[in-house]
């Protein structure tokens, strides 16, 4: 009892806030959101995704606090201290910390390209290219290891040093400024794109829905990536539950956290959309969308050169949130574990990511032959396959029958402890829906990635 009342704490409620919401504002948001989005049919799709986070996502998000909040440890030793006796659902604890470890390798690498493009966008590098030297330009950066290792290391660097200052001084502070600055950035670009000449189209695209577009494949893709968003599964929330007191209901918290994340996915199209469209851009792009189509767009730009570094530099901040928070995660699994200081897990920490991360960064260059799942496939898609498509549904999955089984923590339990302090509480009649609806609709997204993955090997 007397290492958990020796625990650090959050410095305050905002400090919560925002490191929750860094931890669920990241890629997902500013850069597979927006293409997603212009794959599946623009507004229809947005107003089916708002409708999956509200009822899918942050139920499970209130779970994942909650587990925290009431164990007080990381994701190991919550569900060994809140199973019941002779159960074994701390197992599953080991496979969560895992999957904290493996979204690290390939994240670590793609927060690297927006730290590269922000400094390039800078330095002027990118200005001036034609739009087939950008993606040529694009090419030569991930095909070279050395400069692909070097960014890596700026990225763990940052990471790990912040958390070794401490979990008030270090990662709340920091995280405090960087969600200032992606906030404020954010912003000043969506005025600017919204007011350029020819961005109604894109307004309309993006505001106006046409349900002609949906199908059963764009309802899948938005319940996907509202479960995704939010890296729900692996206690990347939890460990922030387990900071805070219990004077707010974490139905509320939750709410607060996932508008804030939604609100910078939103933002993110309003940047995008009424530019790609202005400029005569399809908004179906795919990843490239961002590394080289929007590039190209702000070479074509007034101050262009000064619209795409604060852009990549909205991108950079969005990135390191999550990586702060996941770092933060696995520092704070290895002093609850292991008895370590800060600075020394923070040490190990930096050590273990950036050796892990090397293959994902070899996979563009050196290791491109190798093609794990389907042709064209790589050490990226395979890290996202293990992290995406398994260990964040069937970890929710866990979350769930952890909350709601008489053989888990249990239902009584789990609510007394999100409706504990003011706020938002939970109805005793949601009890049905947690237990069953949304569960299988986790067992559906966890099917429907499998299938999407035999498409692509069938191909």
């Amino acid at each position: 009892m007397e290492e958990k009342r020796a625990r650090e704490s959050l410095g305050s409620r905002l400090g919560f806030i925002f490191l929750s919401a860094g931890c669920a504002i990241g890629l997902g948001n500013v850069w597979r959101f927006p293409y997603i989005t212009g794959r599946y049919g623009g507004a229809a799709f947005v107003l089916i995704y708002l409708l999956a986070i509200v009822c899918l996502a942050m139920p499970i998000m209130v779970m994942e606090f909650a587990v925290g909040r009431a164990s007080r440890q990381s994701v190991i030793g919550s569900f060994r201290d809140l199973q019941p006796k002779g159960m074994r659902w701390s197992v599953f604890g080991y496979f969560a910390l895992a999957g904290n470890y493996v979204l690290m390798m390939f994240y670590t690498t793609v927060s690297g390209w927006m730290l590269a493009y922000a400094w390039y966008s800078l330095t002027g590098r990118l200005n001036g290219l034609q739009p087939a030297q950008v993606g040529a330009f694009f090419g030569a950066m991930l095909a070279n290891p050395m400069e692909m290792v070097f960014w890596l290391f700026v990225v763990v660097s940052l990471g790990s040093l912040i958390c070794s200052v401490g979990l008030q001084q270090g990662v709340e502070r920091v995280t405090k400024v960087m969600m200032a600055g992606l906030f404020l950035i954010m912003i000043v670009l969506a005025v600017r794109a919204t007011t350029l000449p020819g961005a109604g189209k894109g307004l309309e695209f993006y505001l106006l829905p046409d349900f002609s577009k949906i199908d059963w494949e764009s309802i899948y893709a938005a319940l996907g990536q509202s479960f995704f968003t939010l890296s729900l599964g692996i206690g990347s929330m939890a460990i922030f539950g387990s900071y805070i007191g219990r004077d707010r209901t974490l139905p509320g918290e939750s709410v607060i956290v996932t508008a804030l994340d939604t609100f910078v996915a939103l933002c993110a199209g309003l940047i995008i959309f009424p530019t790609c469209f202005a400029y005569n851009v399809h908004p179906d792009a795919g990843p490239g969308l961002i590394f080289v189509t929007l590039p190209n767009m702000f070479n074509s730009m007034p101050n262009g050169r000064v619209w795409g570094t604060l852009f990549f530099l909205f991108m950079s901040f969005a990135a390191m949130t999550t990586v702060v928070a996941v770092f933060e995660h696995i520092i704070a699994s290895s002093i609850d574990l292991l008895g370590w200081g800060r600075k020394e897990s923070s040490a190990v920490t930096f050590c273990a990511i950036f050796v892990l991360s090397l293959p994902c960064v070899f996979g563009f260059n050196i290791w491109s032959s190798f093609q794990p799942l389907w042709k064209g496939s790589g050490v990226l898609d395979l890290e996202d396959f293990i992290v995406s498509n398994n260990l964040l549904p069937l970890g929710a999955l866990i979350y769930l029958l952890f909350c709601c089984s008489r053989y888990g923590w249990g239902w009584d339990y789990f609510i007394a402890e999100a409706n504990q302090g003011k706020g938002l509480k939970l109805a005793q009649t949601l009890r049905p829906y947690f237990t069953w609806v949304i569960p299988i609709v986790v067992l559906v997204i966890f099917i429907g990635g499998y299938w999407d993955i035999i498409k692509k090997f069938l191909q």
